[in-house]
């Protein structure tokens, strides 16, 4: 297990994917977000919502061990201690436009780190590009692809690792308003029919409001963070957006609102 992982009593977290404890994260000196209470259950949908700079890729950094805690306790499940069942989706490619790319060897990158045999290799790249309606494109240059074929290939790419956890950063950046829907459907699909637990980034409150269970509000370094019943709420998100938004367009009830410091665990 990595140094992120807390040793405490794993029996009382056997159902729990990940478990964040008085968390404080940041660089340096610098702490950007403080005081994290927060618990993912298998097969949750949830949303991380917020304003840029409000701390959502630092949250992210850190589930994926890239950044070590400041203060507190972040535990992943055990399964997820050596990477390999956790699938990442970042908000673009970074590789090389020059480089003739299928997308059958595009989605094969995300196999790079593990040890299976060719068999078991091709079922997983056949699984994950069919999962995202991706089979009858992969013999073709992942460049010619639209945005949304693109970002369906990112998914693949992840989800080619057979994933416990599924994390995407802002998956539906430049899409339309159609192609964000499809791509959103497909990851519902997923995770309400194989139980997939999914995380995902985003600053769009209505894609939190429609898809997710659960989700976490990041704004002036803290975090609330529950079922989305709880979250969000016209006082929540007046408070998120100082009043920039029509929540009325969110049809939200009023709820009790959650203290900002500390998030439900539900």
């Amino acid at each position: 297990m990595s140094q992120y992982i807390s040793q405490t009593n794993l029996g009382e977290r056997a159902s729990l994917v990940l478990h964040m404890a008085e968390l404080s994260l940041g660089y340096g000196t610098t702490t950007v977000l403080r005081d994290v209470h927060l618990a993912v259950r298998p097969g949750e949908f949830w949303v991380f919502l917020g304003q840029n700079g409000g701390g959502k890729t630092t949250l992210i950094k850190a589930i994926l061990g890239l950044i070590p805690p400041q203060a507190g306790q972040l535990w992943h499940h055990p399964i997820l201690a050596s990477r390999e069942r956790t699938g990442f989706v970042p908000q673009r490619c970074d590789l090389n436009p020059t480089l003739p790319t299928t997308v059958r060897e595009f989605v094969s990158l995300g196999l790079v780190g593990l040890s299976h045999a060719k068999n078991e290799r091709e079922e997983r790249l056949s699984w994950a590009l069919s999962q995202m309606g991706m089979a009858d494109y992969a013999r073709r240059s992942y460049w010619a692809l639209s945005g949304g074929q693109r970002q369906r290939a990112l998914v693949a790419r992840a989800l080619v690792r057979r994933p416990s956890l599924l994390v995407l950063d802002e998956p539906t950046n430049n899409l339309d308003a159609a192609t964000e829907d499809a791509l959103l459907q497909l990851l519902v699909a997923f995770n309400q029919e194989r139980g997939q637990t999914v995380l995902l980034v985003t600053h769009n409150i209505s894609l939190a409001a429609r898809h997710a269970t659960h989700v976490a509000l990041l704004h002036a370094g803290h975090v609330t963070a529950g079922p989305k019943e709880h979250v969000l709420t016209a006082q929540n998100l007046a408070y998120l957006h100082a009043g920039s938004l029509d929540l009325a367009a969110f049809q939200l009830d009023e709820q009790p609102t959650l203290p900002h410091a500390k998030g439900a665990e539900g």
